[in-house]
């Protein structure tokens, strides 16, 4: 030890690596798991009723972080493409309007002209509205239950829409601030797409695919 160190400041100094040496692999273990969160996958609370009757307001789902392509941890900087939002899939994003975090479907893409009559879609000049069950759609290949009790909320006229947009609803068309109110959304600001339920608020855990 040099004459003028102090065994204090020695110990202090040899302090991260002892660290390093003694908890390396759980520290290693939470950054591993931290990446995963932040790259692959998560899990969302729903706050509001705007997707009833698929989602309820609790509900906890886990989503895949990657599938609209890899990103680097803790950043929106995208490194690997893996594919395209695609009509029915339930996603997570920001609010253009406010920054808020929302979970919403998306029920039109680029290319596709979208209409919306009493809470009923049209897609192509086509009625999405499964026959005999006034308050279902097909949406993509999912037959989606809507939530119609308090009206279909505002129409849209029809509206063609643009490369790297999206217009993503609600399934409570009547409860749902959406598309209708702060406009499409870019395709690459889509974080996160919703895999599955794993938490139902009143019965617990439960697995109910989206």
């Amino acid at each position: 030890m040099p004459k003028n160190e102090s065994p204090d400041r020695v110990a202090a100094g040899r302090w991260p690596m002892r660290m390093l040496r003694e908890h390396g692999p759980l520290l290693l273990l939470i950054l591993l798991m931290m990446v995963a969160r932040s790259s692959f996958a998560n899990h969302y609370q729903v706050p509001s009723g705007s997707m009833q009757p698929t989602l309820q307001p609790g509900d906890r789902v886990v989503v895949d972080m990657s599938a609209y392509g890899l990103r680097l941890p803790f950043t929106g900087i995208e490194v690997l493409a893996r594919g395209a939002p695609a009509p029915g899939d339930v996603v997570v994003f920001k609010s253009p309007g406010d920054g808020t975090r929302l979970i919403k479907r998306v029920v039109a893409v680029e290319g596709q002209t979208v209409a919306l009559q009493q809470g009923r879609l049209w897609i192509d000049g086509r009625p999405l509205q499964v026959i005999g069950d006034g308050d279902a759609e097909r949406v993509g290949g999912r037959v989606v239950q809507l939530d119609l009790a308090h009206g279909g909320g505002p129409d849209i006229v029809p509206l063609t829409i643009p490369e790297g947009q999206v217009l993503v609803l609600g399934d409570h068309r009547g409860n749902s601030v959406d598309g209708r109110y702060f406009g499409l959304v870019p395709a690459d600001a889509l974080y996160a797409k919703a895999v599955g339920v794993y938490w139902r608020r009143g019965e617990g855990p439960v697995w109910k695919r989206l």
